[in-house]
């Protein structure tokens, strides 16, 4: 269910409570909460996972991201989130992992990372960056 993109990175779709420990035992040390709350019916609350994690003894951020798109605070707060790992893994999770994947390469665009290498990578874990592929190269070149 967790698909890797790095070696400190996981994507995954939607966790219950449960993965969070599956999620520790990976080395993860942060989760990130890229759904918003009652998105669906049915689907665990954030809340529900933050203390499931923090009782893991894990950090967990939310940084929600509608299907409206993506603003600048989003990708200032994943990039905090990201941060807040150090050495540790995270575990990123939205409906099906794609709003995950799409916030992390638009964010390590912004850092410097080559467009093509983050698509290669998200590839590889079954995702597709095509969609913002124009953006990721606006936000490489500065």
């Amino acid at each position: 269910m967790f698909r890797q993109i790095t070696p400190s990175l996981y994507v995954s779709p939607q966790i219950s409570v449960d993965q969070v420990e599956e999620a520790r035992a990976l080395g993860v040390t942060v989760i990130i909460n890229n759904r918003p709350d009652d998105e669906e019916a049915g689907q665990t609350n954030g809340a529900e996972i933050e203390a499931a994690a923090k009782a893991a003894g894990l950090a967990y951020a939310a940084v929600p991201v509608a299907h409206g798109g993506f603003a600048p605070w989003q990708l200032d707060a994943m990039a905090a989130a990201l941060d807040q790992a150090g050495e540790g893994k995270v575990l990123a999770y939205c409906r099906s992992g794609t709003r995950s994947t799409l916030l992390w390469a638009l964010t390590r665009a912004r850092a410097g990372d080559h467009p093509t290498v983050l698509s290669e990578k998200a590839e590889a874990a079954g995702y597709d960056l095509a969609p913002i592929r124009q953006i990721m190269d606006a936000l490489a070149a500065g």
